[in-house]
């Protein structure tokens, strides 16, 4: 199943771009996207936090996807 995963702040450099394809197994989850992610792009797992976003909620790594989901990753944000 292929899903794609949009990218913003410092994803976007991680990933070289505003959004991934991603290629997950049937049934894919949250989780196993964020796994198959950071194994592609080490510096993900670099990052203190971030969050993965489906159909513009948080979601649970149990959290089950469809490819016609929309999934963005959220990644820590400084303010001031």
């Amino acid at each position: 199943m292929k899903v794609n995963v949009l990218a913003f702040g410092i994803a976007k450099d991680i990933f070289g771009g505003s959004s991934v394809d991603v290629e997950l197994p049937q049934p894919g989850t949250t989780g196993s996207l964020k796994l198959s992610l950071e194994e592609r792009y080490p510096r993900l797992k670099q990052l203190a936090s971030y969050m993965v976003a489906v159909n513009n909620e948080y979601a649970a790594d149990e959290n089950i996807l469809i490819p016609s989901d929309e999934i963005a990753i959220i990644p820590p944000v400084s303010g001031g």
